[in-house]
């Protein structure tokens, strides 16, 4: 058994936490696992890492000495979705690609991305994304019956969210995404989670990873670069009529009514930990709190 494969217990109530007592026979079991995938795809374990709902592994290929990275979830469902977001997304070099996957045991091989530093470490502006966010509406939506709506998605977030930070109202910008989400809204492949620290930096630009895909309206994944370090309305304007102008099919409106539904997300858990910075403030303000 690698040591590396054992997951420490920080790691393990995290896990346990996302995906409830099951996931306590899974971090069991996961050396074995590990194991037996490594043998299958040739990969020697290298480094372990991970946060809470995934562990992923960087791996070398012994056979071509290509590193490449083993990721593997408790719930075989959340590998399965990616793995149809990776697929659709395969020709798109902004996207990480996949090699190999088994759903079934909740694994995925993913291609290296180098260097692979998160965009948040370096700054970004919104014309150094634009590209990424217009190639991920490129693609055609799948069925769907492949993936979750948006919809369901969005409810899951709020639930999330009331878990996680009991007491901070969200029952009117639920609504809000309720509307967002309503009949007649756009239908494309959605990442669900882009954000800074989602995207690496890749030999030829930013690079996505670690999608919560699903199928709705594609200004959703452009919330967090309209309000990522801003403090002020004036501001948030600015941003979004940017992002409008260089990401082709944007829709100004929907993205600030976007911002306003999912403030109180980004909101609460800096509430919860009692934060009262000038963006917090701003969060709380667009958020109706």
């Amino acid at each position: 058994m690698n040591p590396l494969t054992i997951v420490p217990e920080e790691v393990r109530a995290r896990l346990v936490t996302r995906f409830g007592p099951g996931a306590e026979a899974w971090c069991a079991e996961l050396p074995r696992l590990v194991d037996a995938l490594a043998e299958r795809w040739g990969l020697a374990v290298r480094a372990a890492g991970g946060g809470g709902t995934a562990r992923v592994f960087r791996c070398e290929r012994p056979a071509d000495g290509a590193a490449v990275w083993l990721k593997l979830t408790p719930d075989a469902e959340v590998a399965r979705q990616e793995a149809v977001a990776l697929t659709a997304w395969r020709e798109v070099p902004s996207v990480v690609r996949p090699l190999e996957q088994d759903a079934g045991a909740g694994a995925l091989l993913l291609a290296d991305v180098a260097p692979g530093t998160p965009l948040r470490e370096h700054g970004w502006r919104p014309a150094d994304v634009a590209g990424l966010l217009g190639e991920l509406r490129s693609v055609a939506a799948p069925p769907r019956a492949a993936l979750p709506s948006l919809a369901e998605r969005a409810e899951f977030l709020f639930d999330l969210t009331e878990r996680r930070a009991p007491g901070v109202p969200t029952a009117n910008a639920r609504a809000l995404a309720r509307e967002l989400t309503g009949d007649g809204s756009p239908l494309a492949l959605v990442h669900g989670d882009l954000h800074p620290a989602n995207v690496l930096l890749g030999p030829a630009g930013p690079v996505a990873i670690d999608p919560r895909a699903c199928l709705g309206d594609p200004d959703f994944d452009l919330v967090d670069w309209a309000l990522d370090g801003v403090t002020d309305p004036a501001a948030l304007a600015a941003r979004i009529a940017e992002l409008a102008r260089l990401v082709p099919g944007a829709d100004a409106d929907r993205l600030l009514a976007w911002c306003r539904a999912t403030a109180v997300l980004i909101a609460a858990p800096r509430i919860a930990a009692g934060r009262r910075d000038d963006g917090t403030a701003f969060l709380r303000e667009l958020a109706g709190l």
